[in-house]
């Protein structure tokens, strides 16, 4: 009987407390992101008692829980094997098994597949249960000092340069500030992207290794971001990147108009584009389209 109770149990300090049952439920847990000591009382709970628990890396999840004395049966779920492991979740579920959904830090769902599982068992009548808790993305937008009325999370950026161009184009407008998780080694490359598409002036903050030890929040224009990061050696550890939205008080298009012509008497169409970029904050794309516009008019 000691035994099973200690299955069903979390450690707070020294202190082994015992976990209520679970309902039948898809429970989505979200974990801590840097800091094992960001869980919440309900989270351990649940990880105690839940009859499986899915993990994005078995191998991280493993570390919360022995931290806080979780022996519970653990399971991979990730992109790479959802397909399989997706329809075994599913079936423990109709069965009247808990499933508790972790990923590797933050709040599940968020950058990870566990939407489709999720889905399907909303489709089926299942019950989703969340419970919420750490989110890097919210972490780095609280801290950055930018608008928080209105913001879009946007996930990880396409790799390849002309697709990032094309995403950043497709987001530019949005009257909200946005957030986007970087690999460390292309944050200095999308940084100067982002200036070029999204405009050098825009107000921006870097969160890195949230929560940690060397916990980072760096401020400043999209400009002077990408100018550190690109003099920098190589961050290391987790990225956020958040963008505040586009400024209203923009010049007047004819302002714009003049200041585009100023420049093309004494620079290629290409480098007057861009330095009328730096100076108004708007995309080089857009000025070097509106320049041409306006030279075949002439």
């Amino acid at each position: 009987m000691a035994s099973e109770t200690r299955k069903h149990s979390y450690l707070i300090g020294s202190t082994e407390v015992p976990a209520r049952p679970l309902q039948p439920a898809l429970y989505l847990v979200a974990t801590p992101i840097g800091n094992l000591a960001d869980i919440t009382l309900r989270a351990l709970e649940t990880l105690a008692a839940a009859d499986i628990v899915a993990c994005e890396d078995t191998r991280v999840s493993r570390v919360l829980l022995e931290r806080y004395g979780i022996r519970r049966r653990t399971t991979a779920y990730h992109e790479h094997n959802a397909a399989e492991a997706g329809p075994r979740l599913i079936e423990a579920l109709e069965a009247g098994q808990s499933v508790a959904l972790i990923s590797d830090a933050g709040t599940p769902l968020v950058s990870d597949p566990g939407y489709r599982l999720v889905g399907e068992a909303l489709e089926r009548g299942l019950q989703v249960v969340p419970i919420p808790g750490p989110s890097a993305a919210l972490a780095a937008l609280t801290a950055s000092g930018l608008p928080s009325d209105a913001f879009l999370f946007a996930g990880f950026l396409p790799v390849k340069a002309g697709q990032k161009r094309t995403r950043l184009e497709e987001l530019r407008a949005v009257p909200a500030t946005l957030i986007f998780f970087e690999s460390p080694r292309r944050l200095a490359e999308t940084l100067a992207t982002m200036a070029e598409t999204l405009g050098g002036t825009r107000k921006a903050a870097i969160g890195r290794e949230l929560t940690k030890a060397f916990e980072e929040m760096r401020l400043g224009s999209l400009r002077e971001l990408s100018e550190y990061y690109g003099q920098a050696d190589t961050p290391k550890g987790e990225i956020v990147v958040c963008v505040g939205p586009p400024d209203t008080k923009t010049q007047a298009p004819a302002d714009i108009d003049s200041l585009l012509l100023s420049l093309a008497d004494e620079l290629p169409a290409s480098k007057a584009a861009a330095e009328a970029a730096k100076m108004t904050g708007a995309s080089k794309q857009d000025l070097y389209r509106r320049l041409l516009e306006l030279k075949a008019n002439a």
